[in-house]
């Protein structure tokens, strides 16, 4: 369960993290319905971008040694992170009005994220 996790995780993170490197405003736009205007804010979504190819990296090469303590210390964090994502982007959606094509997805994409690493959490390693 734990591999599958970090497999997902590894894929999603690193796609999500190519493209803020890549077109970081075409990306707000599918998230939030609005592109990034600024050289700052084009530059903090490379940043996201290249922490969350850290993060892919990190989940791919874990999936290896997904019963090791460091790989319960990663899955503590992706709980943080995922729960994080998914409170922001909500309150982007309900609070701002912020609206792209992908944030309910991601949203709730997250929110089952997070769930799935509090599960293998609770969950003792073999």
């Amino acid at each position: 369960m734990l591999k599958a996790l970090f497999a997902l995780s590894a894929a999603l993170e690193v796609a999500t993290g190519i493209a803020l490197l890549a077109r970081p405003s075409e990306a707000t736009v599918l998230a939030l319905g609005s592109p990034l205007h600024t050289p700052a804010a084009l530059t903090i979504g490379r940043v996201l971008g290249a922490a969350l190819l850290a993060l892919g990296a990190a989940c791919g090469l874990a999936h290896r040694e997904a019963s090791s303590p460091a790989a319960r210390g990663l899955v503590a964090a992706m709980t943080l992170y995922n729960v994080g994502v998914a409170a922001v982007l909500a309150q982007a959606g309900l609070v701002a009005g912020l609206f792209g094509v992908a944030l309910l997805p991601a949203v709730v994409l997250h929110a089952a994220l997070a769930a799935w690493c509090v599960f293998c959490l609770r969950v003792k390693a073999p």
